[in-house]
């Protein structure tokens, strides 16, 4: 007869309360998204500018925190990919309307980020996991910048730099669109 496995007996912690520092941090970049949009519209340039940088700190402080304290929660999974493009939408959207930024730029950002978004969701109700994309973190630098320099009332000189960042950031976006695609269909065919 054998002895029963200790770590089998033990009880298996619960899981971490929704009620914590990361989610906190995720719902106020939800809450004031409105606030920047009003801040947009309203050309309050640099206290948009200022709100924007403070939420996508957040954003990368939040998924810091969830990692490194054991927090990682299902609502923050799911509410943090929310927070992310809405913030990002309405920044894009808002820019259309109050500044310079071409409606073309933020068509292709809304149509791939909401496709894979949708697809990747398909396929994770098919029982498909579809991993992340290798150049997710970057698109999301040179979309932060690209709207970042549109935020900031910059010299008329700053405008073509400004434009060519965001192009940078809409091809990156692209591209790592059809990697997150290609690598799907990769990962679940074997």
């Amino acid at each position: 007869m054998s002895s029963p496995n200790p770590a089998a007996t033990q009880p298996t912690p619960p899981p971490p309360s929704n009620w914590n520092l990361p989610n906190v941090l995720t719902s106020l970049r939800i809450v004031f998204v409105p606030v920047f949009a009003w801040l947009v519209l309203a050309h309050h340039w640099w206290w948009a500018f200022g709100l924007f940088a403070l939420l996508m700190a957040t954003d990368k402080l939040d998924g810091d925190i969830a990692r490194a304290r054991g927090l990682v929660t299902d609502f923050g999974k799911i509410a943090d990919p929310i927070a992310d493009k809405a913030l990002m939408i309405t920044a894009l959207v808002t820019l259309n309307i109050a500044s310079t930024l071409p409606v073309w730029v933020t068509a292709v950002i809304v149509v791939r980020e909401l496709g894979i978004t949708f697809w990747r969701m398909w396929m994770l109700r098919n029982g498909k996991v579809v991993p992340a994309s290798k150049g997710g973190k970057l698109k999301t630098v040179l979309q932060s910048l690209g709207v970042a320099l549109y935020l900031c009332p910059l010299p008329a000189w700053m405008d073509i730099p400004t434009f060519i960042v965001m192009c940078i950031a809409v091809a990156v976006t692209v591209v790592t669109g059809v990697q997150y695609v290609l690598d799907g269909r990769k990962a679940n065919s074997v």
